[in-house]
């Protein structure tokens, strides 16, 4: 059996989607889902892996991850110290199957990546199939990080959850994986819905009260309680199959009428 390290919670995720818990080795210490893996040791936050904590687990392989800005790092400290590894970067969402097998074949189970690939579509094109066609395109905002202010680009997966729900991502227009700009220029777009998924932050830190009172935003029809969403970072922030939970939770918001609540613990 191979031992795997993963430095980063997506690829956490991943791994066990691909039946793949026994494996693990050791983790990074926001790797927080499923609660299968919540005993393993841990090697560091995933912006700063303690490579000692990494070589004393005595790894065949560190799945390793570029999806946030400052990893680059960890992939230089595995390389200095000649730690095997496999590094992910699924920017839009056909990425994300698209690691499903590479990760598997990775891992010796190809057949498995092929499967969860396949699901993962199957599953993403039934969502789809109940978004109706004839209705209004919602726009939506979605924050990553309110000061500075930071919101995903052309290049980045949440344009395209915005499009299989029905929407459109008010800055899907823009070059990039994430865009910086200001809470004037977020009411110049006129979003329908402001998505909240602050990167690493709780929901219940995420005060809806604090949004609306910003002073560009008063007056303005979105700025209100019921087009505020305060969403499950995991769900949307991390590039794993949790993804399907937040697309199906977003279609639940848009569309109550057509789709339940998701079951958060059994995204594919």
């Amino acid at each position: 059996m191979q031992r795997i390290v993963s430095i980063c919670p997506s690829n956490t995720e991943l791994l066990t989607a691909l039946d793949l818990t026994e494996c693990l080795v050791g983790l990074d210490n926001y790797s927080d889902w499923p609660s299968t893996v919540q005993n393993l040791p841990r090697v560091g936050p995933d912006l700063n892996i303690d490579m000692e904590k990494v070589k004393a687990l005595k790894p065949d392989w560190v799945l390793a991850s570029v999806s946030v800005p400052g990893m680059e790092k960890n992939i230089e400290a595995l390389e200095q110290e000649g730690i095997p590894y496999l590094v992910l970067y699924p920017d839009r969402i056909q990425g994300i199957p698209q690691d499903f097998i590479r990760v598997a074949e990775r891992a010796g189970v190809a057949e498995r990546g092929h499967d969860l690939a396949h699901r993962f579509w199957l599953k993403l094109d039934e969502i789809k199939s109940k978004i109706p066609a004839d209705q209004h395109v919602h726009r939506l905002y979605w924050e990553w990080w309110p000061k500075p202010v930071f919101t995903p680009g052309r290049d980045n997966w949440l344009t395209d959850v915005s499009e299989w729900v029905g929407g459109v991502n008010v800055f899907g227009e823009e070059k990039g994986q994430s865009v910086q700009t200001d809470w004037a220029e977020v009411a110049r777009r006129q979003p329908d819905r402001v998505l909240a998924v602050w990167t690493g932050v709780p929901m219940n830190r995420v005060k809806k009260e604090k949004i609306l009172s910003r002073p560009p935003w008063q007056g303005k029809p979105f700025a209100q309680p019921d087009r505020i969403h305060i969403l499950e970072e995991g769900w949307y922030c991390r590039p794993s199959q949790r993804i399907l939970t937040g697309i199906e939770y977003l279609a639940h918001l848009l569309y109550p009428d057509r789709f339940d609540p998701p079951d958060p613990d059994r995204p594919i």
